[in-house]
């Protein structure tokens, strides 16, 4: 995922009220970090490969994950982000939604007033 995609995809996720993040695992690697309710953090294609996928963590141990989603390697943001709001992280492989969950209210972009200064003003 590129870093302008993986930063709009949290946007529209923190938009419906998906505690989301831009992921950085390191230099030019770039996913999503969804903050789970119980302190698991699904973390969203960092691993360079075409297709999306997950790894459930919790306090650095992998205790579930998300396989590769059939035709991800396609999908535009919009789909990824509604692949990321059906996903039912309960089970330790989890598993696909019929529904999303209600929407919650809106959370603040990431970054707040400094997010351009702190991304070194390469925002599109």
């Amino acid at each position: 995922m590129e870093e302008n995609e993986a930063r709009r995809v949290s946007d529209r996720l923190r938009e419906r009220g998906v505690d989301a993040h831009l992921e950085r695992p390191s230099i030019y690697q770039f996913g999503i970090r969804v903050a789970l309710p119980d302190g698991r953090q699904a973390i969203w294609d960092t691993d360079g490969t075409a297709g999306l996928e997950a790894q459930v963590m919790l306090n650095g141990v992998l205790v579930g994950f998300v396989p590769h989603i059939e035709g991800s390697e396609h999908f535009d943001e919009a789909q990824t982000i509604e692949a990321i709001l059906h996903t039912d992280y309960d089970r330790p492989i989890a598993r696909r939604r019929s529904t999303p969950p209600p929407p919650a209210a809106p959370l603040p972009k990431q970054g707040g007033v400094f997010r351009r200064f702190l991304g070194g003003f390469r925002e599109n």
